[in-house]
């Protein structure tokens, strides 16, 4: 799969008021379908930084996520061969 650089986007700089909040730029809601009341993970790499993502979304991609996260054991479709 090659990466497209069509597809990578700077939305400018923002500030973090004193209160700790920030303003996703509207462009970068408009690009990610970000609407009021959605709910944005806060994804941290001590050495990367931070991203934000919609909790949604992850939850479309690996639907045992929070459940993996929890500890708690996830259903599984494959049958046990043991």
């Amino acid at each position: 799969m090659t990466k497209d650089p069509e597809r990578k986007r700077f939305y400018g700089s923002i500030t973090v008021s004193d209160r700790g909040q920030i303003v996703i730029p509207a462009e970068a809601r408009r690009d990610f379908n970000i609407e009021v009341g959605d709910k944005l993970l806060v994804l941290g790499d001590l050495d990367a930084g931070l991203a934000l993502m919609k909790a949604s979304s992850l939850l479309e991609k690996q639907p045992g996520f929070f459940a993996f996260m929890a500890g708690k054991p996830q259903a599984s479709n494959k049958e046990d061969k043991g």
